[in-house]
């Protein structure tokens, strides 16, 4: 008895670590970062008396380890048999988390991540809400939204990019943040669906095999980075010429600008999609996001002023 009590926390190990493998904390920053967007945008609406800092550090930890991390839960439990082909060493088909348990993990991180939402104001917890059901939708049946490159890039777009900024405005604000965020973060989640259409290329064969219509498996590669440009270029324009017309020049010529320099970068990734997207990723993707700030702070002096 005593031995089986001793040897309960060695075996308890490999299980925790799986754990966290699940929640893959390499993907947490996407939406921490969309959510430090919309609070800094909304941070002329926060109300004095209000404990800021310490509610946008608990929104962060929503916007990240629970929200995202219970996504990438949801995704590995419905994506198991395909990993047992593709991953075999991944937490679910390998065994460290054995039976059901990542799917109790997905169903109890995500009743967490609802909770602290809620607890954060209505607004967050309904676009919480919303977040959670679009990650179920983009991974399980019936809709299984990922097997198509339009519609799945656009679900994880929508909730990483645009939700995570809604919800930092929002927790902010302490309530329904101002229409041009609102719009601004829709602007930019329709951009980060070319951002997701990048991940794409590097399992083109695969994804073939598996039936997957990705943007590359349906129009190819060079198409596909195109088209992936294109989405990315257009919204980021739009803001830089409503940046222009709300009396906020300075900060729409640096958006100019770093679209300008991703358009230089996007001429090299296009020669080479397959080759070359992961060095966009890290390169192009880079002055997106940067460009997302920069936005931020231009709405929090309007909506100030």
């Amino acid at each position: 008895m005593s031995r089986l009590i001793a040897d309960t926390p060695t075996r308890m190990r490999p299980m925790v670590s799986a754990g966290i493998e699940l929640l893959k904390p390499i993907t947490w920053f996407a939406p921490m970062w969309a959510f430090g967007c919309g609070a800094i945008s909304a941070r002329s609406m926060a109300e004095p008396d209000r404990q800021t800092v310490w509610i946008v550090l608990a929104g962060i930890v929503l916007a990240g380890p629970l929200l995202c991390g219970a996504s990438q839960v949801v995704n590995d439990w419905f994506d198991r048999h395909v990993d047992a082909i593709n991953e075999p060493n991944r937490p679910i088909p390998s065994g460290r988390m054995q039976g059901r348990s990542a799917f109790y993990l997905a169903i109890v991180w995500t009743a967490l991540s609802l909770a602290v939402a809620f607890a954060l104001g209505p607004w967050v917890g309904l676009a919480s809400a919303l977040g959670c059901l679009l990650s179920f939708a983009y991974s399980a049946p019936p809709l299984r939204l990922k097997r198509n490159g339009w519609w799945g890039n656009a679900a994880v777009a929508f909730a990483y990019e645009g939700l995570a900024w809604f919800t930092g405005a929002a927790v902010v604000a302490g309530g329904l943040p101002d229409g041009k965020i609102i719009f601004v973060a829709y602007l930019y989640s329709i951009g980060a669906h070319g951002i997701m259409t990048l991940n794409d290329f590097k399992a083109i064969e695969g994804d073939v095999a598996l039936g997957v219509r990705s943007l590359p498996v349906q129009y190819g590669a060079k198409a596909a980075a195109l088209i992936a440009c294109f989405v990315m270029a257009l919204p980021q324009l739009l803001v830089a010429a409503l940046l222009f017309a709300w009396s906020a020049p300075l900060y729409g010529l640096a958006i100019l600008v770093l679209v300008a320099g991703q358009a230089m970068l996007m001429r090299r990734f296009v020669e080479d999609p397959r080759g070359r997207a992961p060095w966009y990723n890290a390169t192009g993707t880079s002055l997106y996001v940067l460009g997302m700030m920069v936005a931020a702070f231009a709405l929090g002096g309007i909506i100030g002023s």
